[in-house]
């Protein structure tokens, strides 16, 4: 008996089977005779840490945002338009899966529905529906940039990037582009190209901090260490300016630190992160780590207590704290740390196996 995909039994479940199997293939996301095909769809799940789909600001603004509506013709567009408005997106997307339904040949409706799969976490079916749009329409450019985050959320950079393409060629003096251009190349580790869009996009746009922070690891990577740390310096500037408090610019300036054996830096950095945000498991773990090397044991343990209160499934920090209890002398909490880090251990390795089969 043949298992029905993830994606196509929740949505079976939500709006039965003929809705749901429009938006279950991922064949029906590729570029036509582009790429390969995927054997096993599966929707991808919602980003766990900021380098799987990175929801920045400026992509929020461009997905999220005032999520346009299909144009009101009847009852159920203007309850479409009216979760959409209240960002009830559950919602919005039963409302619209009907509507595709009784309207298949809507690309509008199409269009929306892909944003309203993306905001919940359904790369997948995000990438069939603007597909299925476009087909019937050209796409327009926020559609388009949806796709390419859909893209991404199903790990298909190389889909992704020719869309980007078409949108920076549209849109020269568009920062979020050459971003999104710069994390591509980064992300496929060509470093100089990366550095050189994230440049582009701090010319366009020099309050873009993301760009700063993403430009100071395309620095760090190519060996421009002064760089980097400008980078960062700015990152953090322009996010304590802006109020965001991001704890992303200090925590890898630190890095870089604890790489060039300047602990009393790196030190500083971490605790500017934490400063930031006092629940960022990150940058108590690494403060942990230095604070560690520095002869500071009984510090180093409350630190990496924190940090792993703040992240229980973290098997780094459990490792870590069965090193410094034991050095402390504390023989039993060393033996209790040691056998948690084995069971998350066991249980990440077991669920990898999992999802590679």
């Amino acid at each position: 008996m043949r298992l029905m995909p993830i994606a196509a039994l929740a949505l079976t479940l939500a709006v039965g089977a003929p809705a749901a199997a429009r938006f279950a293939t991922a064949q029906d996301a590729a570029p036509p005779a582009a790429a390969p095909q995927i054997t096993a769809p599966q929707v991808a799940p919602a980003p766990a840490k900021e380098t799987a789909l990175p929801r920045d600001r400026k992509q929020l603004e461009t997905v999220d945002g005032d999520m346009p509506a299909p144009r009101i013709v009847d009852e159920r567009t203007a309850r479409i338009a009216e979760a959409l408005h209240a960002k009830e997106y559950e919602k919005a997307e039963t409302l619209l899966l009907q509507a595709a339904e009784a309207n298949p040949q809507s690309a509008e409706v199409l269009r929306v529905l892909g944003g309203v799969f993306l905001v919940r976490g359904k790369p997948l079916n995000a990438a069939v529906a603007l597909k299925k749009a476009e087909a019937i329409a050209p796409l327009d450019e926020r559609s388009r940039f949806t796709l390419v985050m859909a893209y991404l959320g199903i790990g298909h950079r190389d889909w992704a990037r020719p869309e980007l393409a078409k949108l920076a060629e549209a849109a020269p003096a568009s920062a979020l582009y050459a971003y999104w251009t710069g994390r591509l190349d980064y992300d496929d580790q060509q470093f100089a190209a990366a550095a050189k869009g994230f440049e582009h996009a701090v010319e366009l746009e020099p309050g873009f901090a993301k760009a700063h922070d993403n430009l100071g690891l395309c620095y760090e990577a190519l060996g421009r260490f002064d760089e980097a740390q400008r980078s960062w310096e700015e990152a953090t500037r322009l996010n304590r300016e802006q109020g965001t408090k991001s704890p992303w610019p200090p925590l890898n300036l630190g890095l870089m630190m604890t790489r060039l054996d300047r602990l009393d830096a790196a030190e500083a950095r971490f605790r500017e992160a934490i400063s930031a945000d006092p629940g960022f498991a990150p940058a108590h773990y690494q403060l942990g780590l230095v604070l560690e090397k520095t002869g500071r044991t009984k510090d180093a343990v409350r630190e990496l207590e924190e940090s792993a209160r703040l992240d229980p499934a973290s098997t780094e920090a459990q490792y870590a704290l069965a090193r410094v209890y034991r050095r402390a002398g504390d023989a039993p909490k060393a033996d209790r740390a040691l056998q948690r880090f084995e069971e998350l251990k066991k249980a990440k390795d077991q669920k990898t196996g999992r999802s590679s089969r």
